[in-house]
């Protein structure tokens, strides 16, 4: 096997430890040699001078955790680094340790035998930390959201069936009240919108429960805690604004696609990035981000269609951005969604859609334009024939004479 790197390092990454592995080849001889570094950062600096009296070019290390971050911070600039997934260089069973590990890195290294993970620029690194960390957040208050409903319905308060969001205004001004030791219908519906969908004896029966001192506390924690999450979101808000400075001109392509706001477009940029060419054509990019199906084929049986584990913080939220797509009206991913919808049932064809998607957003990245529908007909017009001999079809079967005559 033909020999790419003849000076390379494998690294095996722990949180205290990084066991080193130099492969010096000359010829038709190779020499390994193993060393232990901790992960400081004078143990670190020592491993890359280590690496560099050795004349390493190339290093590859597993991705493990976060481990690999401050390794990766330091060792780039001054060597090729290739990160890999760890399931893709898994070793021989039975024969692990890691001496093995390290070793084995630097043979596949040396030979290409290791796919390189996407690794993006420092400053998308740095808008993806904080658009993951602002989806963390709303997760959490969501939680807390859940538990004050939770603490009402314990506490026979049915506000929940009438109001669609409890942390709108209406909803926030009963929670104060209640809160603030209220117990009659109409002290509880002071300050609330006049518009809410009950009528005011329904209120008055959904807001007769039996409140005690521990429901007070609970919902007074919990509100405190989502008003709290909310500064906090709205702080990350504005670090993810002043990084997105630079990007402002593909967000506002992105967000000429149905389906993608602001947010959405933020992370995207953040996940994907905005080179494309570190993806050759469309179809890395959706293989990287894990909306392609996955080979499971045996004796000519293909035994699975999921789609393969990948990027979760983009395909959550590319799927989500899908559904609001289909909701607009005459536009390709929309009649895309209801055409797949038939055969394959609505999960795998919002998938579609949300690879669809990610196709398009690849397109417009890479070229600078922006989106540009097919429209609702796109299908039809492909093959007008086809649609015909369908329709006239389904139309005998309804026990209807057709005639087909060509408009002039």
């Amino acid at each position: 096997m033909e020999v790419l790197y003849a000076r390379c390092a494998g690294l095996d990454v722990h949180k205290d430890t990084i066991v080193a592995c130099v492969r010096l080849a000359s010829g038709s001889e190779v020499k390994q040699e193993v060393k232990t570094f901790g992960t400081t950062t004078k143990e670190l600096l020592a491993l890359s001078d280590w690496l560099e009296e050795n004349g390493c070019t190339h290093v590859a290390m597993e991705a493990t955790g976060v481990y690999w971050r401050p390794v990766w911070h330091i060792l780039e600039g001054d060597f090729q680094l290739v990160l890999a997934n760890a399931a893709h260089i898994r070793n021989v069973p039975g024969r692990k340790t890691d001496v093995n590990d390290a070793m084995w890195i630097a043979d596949l290294l040396a030979h290409g035998l290791i796919r390189a993970s996407f690794i993006p620029p420092v400053v998308i690194q740095e808008l993806r930390a904080l658009t993951r960390t602002r989806k963390q957040l709303v997760r959490e208050m969501s939680q807390h959201v859940l538990r004050i409903q939770k603490a009402l319905e314990d506490a026979n308060i049915k506000i929940a069936s009438f109001i669609s969001d409890i942390m709108g205004m209406s909803g926030r001004r009963i929670l104060n009240n209640l809160i603030g030791g209220a117990t009659e219908p109409k002290d509880l519906l002071a300050g609330t919108s006049k518009r809410l969908r009950a009528t005011p004896a329904e209120l008055a029966e959904a807001l007769r429960g039996h409140v005690t001192k521990n429901h007070r506390f609970l919902l007074k924690l919990h509100f405190d805690q989502v008003k709290a999450i909310e500064d906090l979101i709205e702080r990350v808000d504005e670090q993810v604004g002043e990084h997105m400075v630079p990007f402002r001109a593909k967000a506002k392509l992105l967000v000429t696609m149905p389906g993608i706001g602001d947010v959405v477009a933020e992370v995207l940029l953040s996940e994907i990035g905005t080179d494309m060419s570190r993806f050759p054509e469309d179809g890395n990019l959706l293989s990287w981000a894990g909306f392609c199906p996955r080979n499971d084929e045996t004796a000519g049986k293909r035994r699975s269609t999921r789609i393969r584990k990948g990027a979760p913080w983009l395909k959550t939220v590319l799927v989500q951005a899908a559904w609001a797509a289909v909701r607009t009206k005459n536009c390709y991913l929309r009649s895309l969604f209801f055409r797949l919808k038939a055969r394959r049932g609505p999960g795998k064809a919002i998938v579609a859609v949300a690879a669809s998607m990610l196709t398009s957003a690849y397109h417009m990245l890479k070229n600078d334009v922006p989106y540009q529908d097919l429209g609702p007909n796109h299908f039809d017009e492909m093959n007008k024939e086809r649609t015909i001999r369908r329709l006239t079809s389904k139309l005998r079967q309804l026990g209807c004479e057709v005639t087909i005559k060509q408009a002039a």
